[in-house]
């Protein structure tokens, strides 16, 4: 019956309907259905990526070791470098300075060449007409008591070769330094002599001759002190 009492501890009275489970009203209901239930976050791929494909792992930062300067090595090669560049320069030096003597030697021994191949063509070359004033001509290239010698020499030879007409040629085939020092040397000089003369009906005497010379050194000019034959070989032909 519709208006009966429930009975007390009665549990199964009431309809249906009011054991329907009470539903929230007011603010409670706008509340509970403003809310969302948020779905499981899916992970993001990028694009291009290959479904299944590992993720890439970021590369390590590299790590910095503190270095300790070499500052004994640098110094102790600054020193080694400095010891090279001495050597080389003395090196340079003591080559240079041999370069140097050597050429010098060098010079000198063409200068007592040259004063010597010189003075034997000029001692040795006359003609009738000028053999008076041989000495004269020689003289600077004589020296001491061998330019007194030379010229006792050819105030002799002047009357009999003026008179026979004699000419005579000197050549200088070759000079050699045979010893030098400072201030003296000594010279071979090998000379080929032609002399003719209207008396042998200008058949040429034929000479080879050779001489040591002495040289000594004066203000820086090398003169003759001293002449010396070696060797000689008479070509004349004999009629």
């Amino acid at each position: 019956m519709e208006d009966q009492p429930a009975d007390p501890g009665d549990l199964t009275t009431g309809s249906s309907d009011e054991q329907t489970e009470a539903q929230p009203t007011g603010k409670a209901a706008r509340a509970g259905g403003n809310k969302l239930v948020a779905a499981p976050a899916e992970p993001e791929t990028e694009p291009g990526a290959e479904p299944g494909a590992e993720p890439e792992v970021a590369a390590a930062d590299p790590v910095l070791v503190p270095h300790r300067t070499a500052s004994r090595a640098l110094k102790t090669a600054a020193v080694v470098a400095a010891l090279l560049f001495v050597a080389a320069g003395a090196f340079a030096g003591a080559t240079a300075q041999q370069y140097l003597s050597d050429r010098a030697l060098v010079h000198t021994k063409l200068e007592i060449a040259r004063t010597a191949t010189n003075a034997i063509t000029t001692l040795w070359t006359y003609t009738p007409e000028d053999m008076e004033s041989l000495p004269d001509r020689a003289e600077k290239y004589l020296g001491g008591d061998f330019a007194a010698q030379y010229r006792q020499y050819i105030d002799a030879i002047v009357a009999p070769n003026k008179q026979a007409q004699v000419s005579n040629s000197t050549q200088v085939l070759g000079a050699a330094i045979e010893t030098i020092s400072p201030g003296q040397a000594t010279a071979l000089v090998y000379t080929n002599s032609v002399a003719t003369s209207p008396v042998t009906k200008n058949i040429p005497s034929l000479r080879y001759l050779s001489y040591r010379l002495t040289l000594e050194r004066r203000n820086s000019t090398w003169l003759i002190t001293e002449m010396t034959p070696v060797t000689s070989l008479d070509l004349t032909p004999r009629l």
